[in-house]
């Protein structure tokens, strides 16, 4: 009987014994984040405001993290073919991109079919900053602020054109809302980029744009035009001479915001690790100094305030689509 126990408990104890050896063994430990070269998507041309904000903070990631981050330009479209390769990106950390106003709320108010959803599709991490833009006209226009301005438009109706980057772009709908708000009739004169609009603002053949401040810097001080105010709403620091268009018409607001976004899915962990990265970014001197010289305000934000704040951007340029008469395409 004796024997018989202890084959019948034998193979019990081999059990044992496996399950033993596999405990010494453990499982590899899972690959540490990151362990290759990142990338981030930028929907506009090297140069521009969006891909320099995009560059600062690629560098603030490559070293916190200790793996580079390569910007990736994908201009055209209005940001949405960026937008679009970021929301079929693989969710694992390694893709990420810099949206703001135009693809992410902008653009579902004007196309029919949008190949993403601004809230559905991606993983907000947190906003980076915001963009003031300026109201600025020739040289040679008599107008010296919003209020003269005004008053020409006033005094002769349709007279005056307004340049913008392309039809449905932040810089035309900032135009319409200018044009709403303060009660004028002006005329949209759209153009293929910032560029052409703001080399034919400086030649006088448009009377006025709204763009982006750190462009139209230079030209400025070179006194090529005359900048008559900013679009948000405070005065700049990096020019607090400057007035906003909000003293002149109540209300009125406009800033080009940026922020960073993940495919839908990116494990939380890594999306709070980005976070951190970026909150300790906008509190450096440095980069605080780099981005109020372009007119950009450094912000940090929580997942949930960047998705809350598109839902309100989403909405307002909705509003401004439907008195600019503009039509989904």
């Amino acid at each position: 009987m004796h024997i018989l126990s202890l084959a019948k408990f034998r193979p019990a104890s081999a059990f044992l014994i496996v399950l033993a050896s596999l405990a010494a063994d453990p499982a590899p430990a899972a690959e540490p984040f990151p362990a290759r070269p990142m990338r981030m998507l930028v929907g506009y041309p090297p140069g521009g405001p969006t891909d320099i904000v995009a560059r600062i903070t690629a560098e603030q990631i490559t070293e916190a993290m200790g793996q580079q981050m390569i910007v990736d330009n994908r201009p055209g479209a209005g940001g949405t073919i960026s937008a679009t390769i970021l929301s079929q990106a693989a969710a694992d950390g390694y893709t990420l991109g810099l949206g703001a106003n135009g693809e992410m709320a902008i653009a579902p108010n004007l196309r029919k079919n949008m190949p993403y959803s601004p809230l559905q599709d991606f993983a907000p991490i947190s906003r980076v900053g915001a963009g003031h833009l300026a109201l600025v006209v020739p040289a040679g226009l008599p107008a010296k602020s919003v209020g003269e301005l005004i008053a020409a438009a006033k005094a002769k109706p349709g007279a005056l054109n307004f340049a913008s980057s392309g039809a449905g772009s932040t810089a035309h709908l900032a135009g319409e809302l200018f044009k709403a708000m303060a009660k004028i009739d002006i005329v949209h004169v759209p153009y293929k980029g910032a560029a052409p609009a703001l080399s034919d603002v400086i030649g006088g053949q448009v009377q006025m744009l709204i763009t982006g401040y750190s462009g139209v810097v230079p030209h400025a001080k070179a006194g090529r035009l005359r900048v008559l105010a900013v679009t948000g709403d405070k005065r700049l620091k990096a020019a607090p001479e400057l007035p906003t268009m909000a003293e002149t018409v109540p209300g009125y607001d406009v800033t080009s915001w940026y922020g960073i976004f993940a495919p839908r899915g990116t494990p939380r962990a890594i999306i709070d690790r980005y976070q951190r990265v970026i909150a300790a970014m906008v509190e450096m001197p440095a980069v605080h100094a780099r981005m109020v010289a372009l007119g950009i305000e450094p912000e940090g934000s929580s997942s949930q305030a960047l998705a809350d704040g598109m839902k309100q951007e989403i909405a307002k340029w909705g509003k401004v689509v439907a008195l600019a008469g503009l039509q989904k395409q």
